[in-house]
């Protein structure tokens, strides 16, 4: 198997991850009803993708991990929401960066959650990420405006480590089978409140934002998970855990560069500290294994 193809696969999908944000601020439809379309394009898109390699769901698997997949696509539903929304009330950096802080959260809950030990060595990492919150979050100086978006972002971020939590209890189900039903729990999780927010509103569906939507649904969701997923099935986990903090750099970068969001030399330092303190947590304990 050849790794650097793998490794490819995987960078594309995180950088098309990080690019979400970005795609979103040229699309007049509400957020809420881009992610549902997002979810339900997905699954369909990855649906089809099994079905042409001819692989079929595992009904049986499906109903013994049936509670921690619907719990998991709700929560995933609600993440979108939330940070696509968040998206909407401060920068796409921001709003990333604030969603990013699952892993750091789910450091700290892992021992109740769990049932794992608490890895002492990984806690000025997790004081780090905070100052890091702070510093980006803008709250320190004030900014009221920016404060409802992270709110947003770091409730999307709770969703985000509920997702971890029910996927590290889920057996026996290839990860692309178990994307198709938490994506599909998502859409349906979504339509509530969709109908609910835009009952009797007007929408202008206008080409641009139609063509983002089925791209966001089928580039950024279906190809880009089955291109994760082919990735993370193949490189060490490592590699993978690492690799996956290329999205909160990509949507720095293209907050910076493609939408012109200043973040200012406090934001850069917190962006710089949450995305170290990611890494590093991950890198350390490997480090001391080898020694």
């Amino acid at each position: 198997m050849n790794l650097a193809v793998e490794r490819t696969k995987y960078i594309v999908s995180v950088v098309l991850y990080g690019t979400i944000g970005m795609f979103l601020r040229y699309v007049s439809i509400p957020s809420e009803i881009v992610a549902m379309c997002r979810g339900a394009l997905g699954s369909v898109f990855i649906l089809l993708y099994l079905r042409m390699r001819r692989k079929h769901l595992d009904r049986f698997a499906i109903r013994e991990n049936l509670k921690w997949l619907v719990i998991a696509g709700v929560s995933l539903g609600l993440n979108w929401i939330f940070l696509f929304a968040s998206y909407m009330q401060t920068t796409v950096a921001i709003a990333s960066l604030c969603n990013y802080m699952a892993p750091i959260i789910v450091i700290l809950i892992a021992p109740v959650v769990l049932k794992e030990q608490l890895d002492k060595r990984k806690m000025p990492y997790v004081v780090t990420a905070f100052v890091g919150i702070i510093l980006v979050s803008g709250v320190w100086n004030g900014s009221v405006g920016s404060i409802s978006g992270v709110v947003m972002a770091l409730v999307a971020a709770i969703c985000f480590v509920i997702i971890i939590i029910c996927n590290r209890k889920i057996h026996d189900i290839p990860a692309l089978y178990k994307s198709v039903i938490q994506l599909a729990i998502s859409a349906v999780t979504i339509l509530p409140y969709v109908l609910v927010r835009n009952w009797g509103a007007t929408l202008e569906w206008d080409m641009q934002s139609i063509l983002i939507i089925l791209m966001l649904g089928m580039i950024h969701t279906g190809v880009a998970y089955c291109l994760y997923f082919s990735g993370m099935g193949s490189l060490p986990v490592q590699t993978v855990a690492i690799l996956g903090y290329l999205e909160p750099v990509v949507s720095v970068l293209c907050s910076a560069f493609f939408l012109h969001e200043a973040m200012g030399v406090a934001g850069w330092i917190g962006a710089v500290l949450i995305i170290g303190a990611a890494i590093m947590s991950e890198i350390q304990p490997t480090q001391k294994q080898k020694e």
